[in-house]
């Protein structure tokens, strides 16, 4: 077992490199903004992280390094795809930060990391089939199996938030009103993350209102009555119910933990579990839907445990 692990968890606002003991323990951690659109300084930045670390703590030149980043590497060119931080689309990441902090390098989706350390040291703990959503911005998803990720031939395992969001059209007939598809950046249409991420819901809020609203704002008004709020959180819940009454149906893992932002909602916990097991292909549904415990340590821990 590896004493002293290196993680860097790579985001679209900030850079985090840390130095964890054991499971969790978090010796060491720093971070720097991410440098926008710029593919060469954001390679700099990890070198710099990484060295600074190495120099602090005593790391050998063998310590490699576990590197969580939006996107994942295609395993036919071997180049980064499918990132929000755009510039690191069509390039060799994992090769060129391998090159350039001369250690070993491994690669994985950011939500892959969370996943693997809420199943290692966070809400999922011991479990050992995990599946991790994360609720923010966007939507990701992270499926763990006896405490390894597991991102599949293709590379996309629990890409969660581009599959299609289910129930959209008898949603909207009970409604009385049309169904129009939302268009995906991935070049899909209703994506779950036009739906159920955060920024889906504030966006969806404001077109039906008007109220520009963020989303602890949108259910503090449900819970103060707002007829409006409520329906939206209330939309919400069913749709993330749907959806993980899907992963339910084809996975069955023995944990799901929720992160990002709109995990947070007193709905993700309280409603939507309860519904998960109206949309599970049987006579209950038992699997603990979780909120998860390690917080903006996940990230870091998880790459660490790349390794």
């Amino acid at each position: 077992m590896i004493a002293n692990r290196i993680g860097v968890d790579l985001g679209g606002t900030k850079i985090e490199a840390a130095v964890v003991h054991g499971e969790s323990e978090v010796l060491w951690r720093e971070r720097v903004a991410t440098p926008h659109g710029d593919y060469d300084a954001t390679v700099r930045a990890v070198v710099y992280l990484v060295d600074r670390l190495a120099v602090d703590c005593g790391l050998s030149a063998g310590t490699p390094v576990g590197i969580g980043a939006p996107g994942s590497r295609s395993p036919v060119t071997g180049l980064q795809r499918n990132s929000n931080s755009t510039c690191l689309n069509g390039r060799p990441f994992s090769e060129d930060l391998a090159r350039a902090l001369r250690r070993k390098v491994r690669l994985a989706n950011d939500a892959n990391c969370f996943a693997l350390a809420e199943s290692i040291a966070g809400a999922a703990r011991d479990a050992e089939v995990v599946f991790g959503v994360i609720l923010g911005t966007g939507v990701g998803g992270g499926v763990v199996i006896h405490r390894a990720a597991r991102e599949g031939r293709n590379g996309v395992g629990g890409e969660f938030g581009h599959g299609q969001q289910q129930g959209l059209a008898g949603e909207a007939l009970a409604e009385g009103r049309p169904h129009a598809p939302r268009a995906c950046y991935c070049g899909q249409v209703d994506c779950r993350e036009q739906y159920i991420a955060g920024s889906a819901v504030e966006r969806e809020f404001l077109q039906r209102t008007g109220r520009a609203l963020l989303l602890p704002q949108i259910e503090a008004a449900a819970l103060a009555g707002d007829e409006e709020a409520r329906a939206t959180i209330a939309r919400w819940a069913n749709r993330v119910a749907i959806s993980l009454g899907d992963v339910v149906n084809t996975l069955d893992p023995d944990c799901i933990v929720l992160g990002g932002g709109a995990s947070n909602l007193r709905a993700a916990t309280e409603l939507v579990p309860a519904q998960v097991a109206h949309y599970t292909f049987g006579d209950s549904c038992t699997t603990p839907i979780v909120r998860a415990s390690l917080g903006d340590s996940a990230g870091v821990i998880g790459a660490a445990w790349l390794w």
